[in-house]
């Protein structure tokens, strides 16, 4: 089972009992459920604030970066592709331990909900957004730790070669973000 769990902030909500139910659910998240892709209102209205220069994000605008994330995410379900993949082998390859099963989502590129403009990103500034503390939908930041594993899904036309080399440049370029 695969859940999107949004952890509450008061930045964006003063419910008294956010705080409560998101303590309580994380026993059931590590127990019952196969992967946990964490999100947060902080960091989605960060993003919303700071990057997308809203000033005064709504629900619905923290809901389109949500609703942007899960669609890349479950891309590979819905559409052919070059390497075709399935939640299933996504938690293969991507949980050493089957506790640590808590994922924090960078997308790029972001867009305000309704936004009209588009520019066409290579796959380095795809790489470096995607990396990017600012891109992260879970306000920790990452250079603070290290990343167990890491998968990139990518979406458009590009060669399976370059995303290999950009994929290997920005291992060994932050090294000591990754464990060996």
């Amino acid at each position: 089972m695969c859940t999107y769990s949004v952890c509450p902030s008061p930045k964006v909500s003063d419910t008294v009992v956010e705080p409560y139910n998101a303590t309580l659910s994380v026993h059931q998240l590590v127990e019952n459920a196969d992967e946990v892709m964490c999100l947060d209102n902080e960091a989605l209205y960060d993003i919303c604030f700071r990057t997308l220069k809203l000033t005064t994000p709504t629900y619905g605008d923290l809901n389109h970066l949500v609703c942007a994330a899960m669609s890349g995410i479950t891309t590979c379900l819905r559409f052919p592709g070059q390497l075709n993949s399935d939640l299933r082998k996504l938690a293969v390859n991507l949980i050493p331990f089957p506790r640590l099963h808590f994922f924090m989502i960078g997308f790029a590129p972001l867009t305000s909900r309704g936004s009209q403009q588009y520019r066409a990103l290579t796959v380095p500034e795809l790489t470096q957004q995607q990396f990017d503390a600012k891109n992260m939908m879970c306000a920790a930041d990452p250079r603070h730790g290290r990343y167990l594993t890491a998968a990139c899904m990518f979406r458009g036309r590009m060669s399976t070669k370059e995303v290999d080399e950009q994929m290997l440049n920005v291992q060994n370029k932050n090294s000591s973000y990754f464990v060996e």
